[in-house]
Parts: structure tokens; C-alpha cells; sequence
């Protein structure tokens, strides 16, 4: 609270009168971080017009240069759901409807490249996107711990490249 007392050069009443607890400040901020992701996700798809261009690029904008500082990397929504005790009942629930919804929006994205051609129709979408999450949240953990470096850079676009391959491969088919 005082860091963001301090960020946001608020009293702490101030900020209680708008968020009426720390709980609810939080369940603000997770939402929030929730739309980032799918604003950036959107306009990544807007950008290439592709859905595994778009997860692709996803995956590589988690590196970030050496020069450039960033805070925390793990995801705040998985974190959040791993973190929450039996009395953050509603924090958890909100982590896991998020993650939830973001799952649901990436298997989206991989029916969205059947449905265009990119992935043979007989790809299975839920299994190509549930994996996709794992690769994406390893991805998030690994960068909480180099923050940057080459080997993140080459973790990201290994799996960026094999997202990429399931195009080149519904071409062959």
C-alpha cells in the first residue's frame, strides 16, 4: 500500500474511499491486467491478420531488451489463483474465471486459424491451446527469474517458431 501511496501520491483514505478495501483494489487491478493481455492479443491479430502470427508474436513480446526495465513477469492471474488462501475466496475465483477466459480466447484463436486455412481441421484446437498456456505461463515464470538474456530470447521464439511450424505444416497437408 505505501508503494502505491506513494505512485499514486494518495492517502491511504483516499484510496480506500475509491476501492473501499484492499481486496477489491486488487480485484481492479486483476481485471485490468486481464485486459491488457487482451487488448495486446487483439491488436497482435489486428497487426498480422493471422491467429498464429498473432499467438507467435504473443509469445516473443514477454523478452524484453537488457536495457529495458520491466517489473515481475509471472502471470498476476496464475500467480493470483496459486497464491489465494481459503479467505481470498473471491480472488481466487476471479484468477481462475480470468484464466478461464483467456484459455477460451487462445483455443478461440487456434479454431480461428482452422477456420482460415493455417491449421489442418482435424487439429485438435483445445489441446493446441491449453498447451499454448503452459508454454506461455513456463515462458512468464522463466522471465521472473532472467528478467532478459539470450536464452529467454531463444526459450520465446523456440516456441514461437513451433507455433509458426503448425502452419507450415497444414500447408503440407
Amino acid at each position: 500500500m505505501k508503494d502505491l501511496e506513494f505512485a499514486l501520491n494518495m492517502k491511504p483514505g483516499s484510496i480506500y474511499a475509491a476501492f473501499h478495501s484492499k481486496e477489491a483494489l486488487f480485484l481492479a487491478s486483476l481485471e485490468r491486467y486481464m485486459q491488457v493481455n487482451q487488448v495486446r492479443l487483439g491488436e497482435l491479430l489486428a497487426g498480422t491478420g493471422s491467429p498464429l502470427a498473432a499467438l507467435a508474436e504473443f509469445l516473443r513480446s514477454f523478452v524484453y531488451p537488457a536495457n529495458e526495465a520491466r517489473g515481475p513477469q509471472v502471470c498476476m492471474i496464475v500467480k493470483s489463483m496459486l497464491e489465494a488462501t481459503d479467505a481470498d475466496k473471491a480472488i481466487a475465483e476471479a484468477a481462475r474465471t480470468y484464466l478461464d477466459n483467456m484459455t477460451g480466447e487462445i483455443i478461440a484463436l487456434f479454431r480461428a486459424a482452422q477456420d482460415s486455412g493455417e491449421l489442418p481441421g482435424d487439429a485438435d484446437a483445445v489441446l493446441l491451446g491449453r498447451r499454448y498456456l503452459l508454454n506461455l505461463t513456463a515462458l512468464r515464470i522463466e522471465a521472473q527469474w532472467t528478467r532478459c538474456g539470450a536464452e529467454l530470447k531463444q526459450l520465446a521464439e523456440s516456441m514461437a517458431q513451433e507455433v509458426e511450424a503448425l502452419a507450415i505444416r497444414s500447408s503440407e497437408n
